[in-house]
């Protein structure tokens, strides 16, 4: 079998590595010339380690990781609003929860991929993908194609080709609200413990990840009920207006943000599909179940559409349809619950009325936050053979 993977992000590399894995020919073609500045960083939760440890990786990202301990927090003002103890999390479910700069994240999973083989063809902008007699392909925009015994979608939630031919409509849906996203390097220690610090206004939160003692990713989000038809970002002035008098390290975060060391963007998800594939097409990653980053899932849920393949494949061997199917059976419900779940976390978070907002961080202070954890632990182990 030859199998040709759109799109070098998370899903892409690492469904590469996994059917690599298994023995199958594998190719992967990315329209960018590069994969190594796409996002900030990402916190790679229990389910996603576990499958890096499958991939033979995680050894490695610990060492450009941070292990993560506790989710503090906190109003606008400063006024704690409870804490999640990820270590909790990690016992129940088996294994750790790492903060990563997406950078190194890439670069360790091109490097497994080089290990493994895996061709990789940058600059390779997909145009179309069609039917044909004996199966599908796919077209380039330099006029080449390829016919692949599978072709995988792991090409995005913006434009992805591989979902427009198996559901006809590619657009994603709007979602409310914009982010700003950063690395930020403090000269000093700046953190004695690496807690994930969430402040939450009204229609606007901010994010703070560290990764290390003195280096954090972070994300601002602003609501902004509706985009322009040509304006999928926001200016760094709003970003300036909203959190300047926040409390540190936000303050010092924003004060510290220009144009070459901070994107903004609108965040978009899809609706869930209930068919992942047509003929000999798979869409997977973001392309299949793009959830919000208020979710927290989107990383992990491409490592385990790579984990969950590579087993359906292997266990239909000669019968392609039958493993996509049952890929498909085995992930839609998790992952539609994620993406729903990222949205009504969203719409909680970027509440625009001051009373809901109140009433919202009144309950975050009554939660029990080991229920919650165990809570987390169950849902995220789901399917995987982790956790109690």
């Amino acid at each position: 079998m030859e199998v040709a993977i759109l799109g070098a992000g998370v899903a892409g590399l690492a469904s590469a590595i996994t059917l690599n894995q298994i023995g199958i020919s594998v190719r992967v073609f990315e329209r960018r010339e590069s994969v190594h500045n796409l996002g900030a960083g990402v916190v790679c939760w229990p389910n996603a380690t576990f499958v890096l440890s499958e991939i033979g990786i995680l050894d490695e990202l610990r060492t450009v990781a941070g292990k993560i301990t506790a989710m503090r927090r906190t109003t606008q003002s400063d006024i704690e609003l409870g804490t999640l103890n990820v270590q909790q999390l990690d016992a129940a479910m088996g294994f750790p929860s790492l903060a990563v700069l997406r950078e190194d994240l890439m670069r360790v999973l091109l490097q497994r991929a080089e290990e493994c083989g895996i061709p990789i063809t940058f600059n390779a902008h997909a145009t179309a993908i069609e039917r044909r007699s004996d199966g599908c392909q796919v077209l380039f925009a330099d006029g080449t194609s390829i016919s692949p015994t599978l072709i995988i979608g792991a090409d995005g939630r913006m434009d992805s080709k591989a979902r427009q031919y198996i559901t006809n409509d590619s657009r994603p849906v709007y979602q409310g609200f914009v982010n700003w996203i950063g690395i930020h390097r403090w000269s000093q220690s700046k953190f004695d413990r690496l807690e994930v610090r969430d402040y939450w206004g009204v229609g606007a939160r901010f994010g703070v990840v560290p990764v290390s003692a003195d280096t954090a990713y972070w994300a601002g989000g602003l609501a902004v009920p509706e985009l322009s038809p040509t304006r999928t970002s926001t200016h760094l002035r709003q970003l300036k207006q909203t959190f300047a008098d926040w409390p540190a390290p936000v303050s010092e975060i924003v004060w510290a943000a220009s144009n070459t060391n901070t994107k903004g963007l609108a965040l978009f998800d899809h609706n869930p599909a209930p068919n992942w594939h047509r003929n000999n097409v798979l869409m997977i990653g973001d392309a299949a179940h793009a959830a919000l980053p208020t979710s927290g899932q989107g990383a992990a849920q491409a490592f385990e559409d790579a984990w969950f393949l590579a087993r359906e494949i292997s266990a239909s061997p000669g019968d392609l349809e039958n493993a996509l199917t049952n890929f498909t059976q085995k992930r839609l419900k998790k992952t539609s619950g994620i993406v729903m779940g990222g949205r009504a976390f969203a719409a909680n978070l970027f509440d625009t009325d001051a009373e809901a907002c109140a009433l919202r961080d009144r309950r975050a202070v009554e939660t029990d936050y080991t229920a919650m954890a165990l809570g987390m632990a169950s849902a995220w182990s789901d399917g995987l053979p982790i956790g109690g």
